[in-house]
């Protein structure tokens, strides 16, 4: 049974809620660094040296890059229904991010000329994680709106298998869907550091997106400023705002899509309907006995899993803006006008067919969120990760000779006599006299 709320009782949930984001213990911590500083300075010698004492498989030089062999028979042997449905997906992504693009641009004045270019990142580093918490559609994710902003060389890490092979194929028929560059099998730490640093093998990035676990996690905290790093992501989560016209059997399952994800997924009901919330609970236990990842479920539902009531669908919203949840259902009968109360959500699904799988996978809009509330200041992946800008000034002698003075005043008030006098010395007055 999961546990039933008022709305004033929720503060020991959202502390429990914010606990799963904090970072690991302070020995992680110091191996982490320990691995990024070794890399940064030996380069692949420390990097192979790791791959073979954490993922127990000795790679070289030779053989760290995935060949377009293995590419070929990975997309060879993957079921062509899911290269369709991927190609599919790949194209509602594509139409989506298109939409992102901005332009440079220019605006002429008299005398002065000013705008904003828009430039594409140079290189970028995606981070896919091996084994069962590989997810082929977050390729195509964070590949694509890189792929729309520009980025001319995108490569893609992977952890080896114990063979010598990247431990999950479908991701490399994903990597080709989605047009990735090069692919080098590397993992943990260690794949954070080489694209952070550059390895002799193992090009230096602008920018790493992507998940993983804590090691990738905290990694990419480590060398964040040296490149740029998409988000630090918690785990997953997801609020469903249920009225009393929402089919309780809908709204479970859509909480469960969630909470098999992870025993720290959260999955939250907010609801104006005690009633709705008592149906939504018998359909939980019910459910969660016929999932094959049931243990899963459970033990999520039973740290996270939370139903709350609340007065009215306003007092809903709040509650909503409050949690900031990466992943919010608006499964009420008005939808629209409730989405003008909303503020703080990665993504929101509207209305009672609009499940949250179908934006992991189909919807086109990009399912890299931010989690653990940090929806009140982040937004989701876009293509705006993947460009940088710069202003661009032009100004006229005419119009340095009519502002020249205001500058000049404004840099002495600050005390900074050299930047008054990059003004004067153009019109010949020695001292900015």
């Amino acid at each position: 049974m999961v546990p039933i709320l008022k709305k004033e009782d929720t503060e020991a949930l959202r502390e429990r809620l914010s606990a799963r984001a904090r970072m690991g213990s302070p020995e992680v911590a110091a191996r982490v660094r320990e691995i990024v500083e070794n890399v940064r300075r030996e380069g692949d010698r420390a990097l192979f040296a790791y791959t073979e004492q954490l993922d127990h498989v000795r790679l070289d030089a030779s053989s760290v890059q995935v060949t377009e062999a293995e590419i070929d028979l990975a997309m060879k042997e993957a079921d062509p229904e899911w290269i369709r449905a991927m190609e599919e997906a790949a194209g509602r992504i594509r139409v989506f991010h298109e939409k992102q693009r901005q332009n440079s641009w220019l605006d002429f004045q008299d005398g002065i000329t000013l705008g904003q270019k828009i430039s594409p990142l140079r290189r970028v580093g995606l981070y896919v994680p091996g084994g069962t918490a590989a997810y082929p559609s977050s390729v195509l994710m964070n590949v694509i709106p890189a792929r729309v902003a520009g980025v001319r060389d995108i490569i893609m890490v992977t952890p080896p298998g114990r063979d010598g092979n990247v431990s999950y194929p479908l991701v490399l028929a994903a990597a080709r869907i989605a047009g990735v560059d090069r692919i080098f099998k590397a993992g943990g730490a260690q794949a954070i550091a080489a694209m952070a640093f550059g390895t002799q093998s193992i090009p230096r990035v602008d920018k790493i997106t992507g998940p993983g676990n804590i090691y990738v996690a905290m990694a990419k905290r480590e060398v964040f400023g040296h490149v740029g790093i998409d988000m630090v992501a918690g785990p997953s989560e997801v609020l469903v705002v249920a009225d009393s016209g929402a089919r309780p059997d809908w709204v479970a399952a859509d909480l469960l899509s969630q909470a098999e994800h992870d025993p720290l997924a959260a999955a939250i009901l907010v609801t104006d309907s005690e009633d709705m919330a008592r149906s939504v609970d018998a359909e939980l236990d019910k459910q969660t006995s016929v999932l094959p990842r049931r243990e899963v479920a459970e033990k999520s539902l039973a740290s996270y899993g939370t139903l709350i009531v609340c007065r009215d669908l306003q007092d809903c919203a709040d509650m909503v803006n409050e949690f900031a949840p990466e992943h919010c259902e608006l499964c009420v009968t008005d939808p629209w006008s409730m989405l003008e109360k909303i503020d703080c959500a990665g993504a929101v699904f509207m209305g009672h067919w609009s499940p949250e799988p179908l934006g992991d996978y189909m919807a086109g809009p990009n399912h890299v969120l931010p989690t653990s509330g940090t929806a009140r200041f982040f937004s989701p992946l876009s293509v705006d990760d993947f460009v940088h800008k710069s202003s661009v000034i032009f100004c006229s002698e005419k119009e340095l000779r009519k502002v020249g003075g205001q500058v000049v005043r404004l840099a002495r008030s600050e005390g900074l006599d050299a930047h008054a006098r990059a003004v004067c010395i153009r019109f010949d007055q020695e001292g900015g006299k």
